[in-house]
């Protein structure tokens, strides 16, 4: 198989499995979240698997480029993205799963900073893709504003 087909295999599986056991978790835990208090803008539920969707997209394609390519950072890299995907996948058992809002706020606060030396890093390799990952991070900003407001209101 070629390194670029090999590449695409590898980063969609690779992010896809993580996506549909945070989206699993997410799905058990979706009638306590119905049942919360709010804040204000946010969106209807429609709109979250639509948003995560797009995300996981541009994530896979950027890993692909990242891990065709020959660069030395190529490894640290694709590590890198391993442990965001992880952590996104905890954040859901924490907040859908547990119901731990306040540890998921903090954990989410993390995965903040992973992601910017993720996109950091696959700017280093791929500018393009490295860039088209900033849409993550501001969605993961907008989690984390929703995510405060849910510990604060319940």
């Amino acid at each position: 198989m070629k390194l670029k087909t090999k590449s695409y295999v590898y980063s969609f599986v690779l992010t896809f499995l993580f996506a549909a056991a945070g989206a699993l978790v997410t799905y058990l835990g979706m009638s306590r979240y119905d049942k919360l208090v709010h804040p204000f803008l946010t969106p209807p539920g429609w709109l979250f698997p639509v948003v995560w969707t797009a995300l996981f997209v541009l994530m896979a394609f950027g890993c692909a480029k990242v891990y065709a390519s020959e660069s030395p950072l190529m490894p640290k890299a694709i590590f890198v993205y391993t442990v965001q995907l992880t952590m996104n996948f905890w954040w859901c058992v924490l907040f859908f799963g547990f119901g731990l809002y306040l540890t998921a706020f903090i954990w989410l606060l993390l995965l903040w900073a992973v992601v910017l030396v993720m996109i950091i890093l696959f700017y280093r390799i791929n500018k393009l893709w490295g860039l088209l990952q900033i849409f993550y991070l501001l969605w993961l900003g907008f989690a984390a504003y929703l995510n405060y407001g849910i510990w604060s209101l319940n």
